[in-house]
């Protein structure tokens, strides 16, 4: 299945398609979560709130706290498959079993992570240097804290970055 969606890789810039094929055969419970948190709209008015240049790009706290705290509970992790390539999306995690909204796409290869259990759910098949060009400004301090976008959503980071 492929998901579509509007992409400003910074504040201000035009709008740009960005397309996710979502895999199951590759990560069934991690591909279901995703449809299932993009169904009901966690990730309308989301950021990218960390860039790793070169690494990554994460996203996936809702805008809305009350949103945010429907999706906190974890799914069991996927055993691995597909290497973390670029492009490939991926739940970000804890430790084992610790997925709960927050995903990330791959920015390169990055195989270290295969061993460390993050599973690919899908890739990047449009839009993918609009994702390459995030802006990268939040990787400098202060860099925004994940706890308080949890806890007041959007309205945090708009006020601070």
């Amino acid at each position: 299945m492929k998901i579509s969606i509007g992409y400003s890789p910074e504040k201000g810039k035009p709008e740009t398609e960005v397309v996710i094929e979502v895999c199951s055969e590759w990560s069934p419970k991690g591909a279901e979560r995703f449809l299932q948190m993009i169904q009901d709209g966690l990730f309308d008015g989301c950021k990218m709130h960390r860039v790793v240049p070169g690494f990554i790009v994460q996203f996936g706290i809702a805008a809305d706290p009350e949103k945010q705290a429907k999706w906190q509970h974890t799914i069991k992790d996927d055993p691995p498959g597909v290497t973390n390539g670029t492009g490939t999306i991926c739940f970000a995690r804890r430790g084992p079993d610790t997925r709960s909204t927050q995903v990330f796409i791959n920015l390169n290869d990055n195989p270290d992570l295969d061993s460390q259990g993050f599973t690919p759910f899908g890739r990047v098949v449009k839009g993918f240097e609009a994702i390459a060009a995030s802006y990268a400004g939040y990787a400098k301090n202060p860099k925004p804290d994940a706890s308080i976008i949890k806890a007041e959503g959007n309205a945090y980071l708009d006020a601070n970055f």
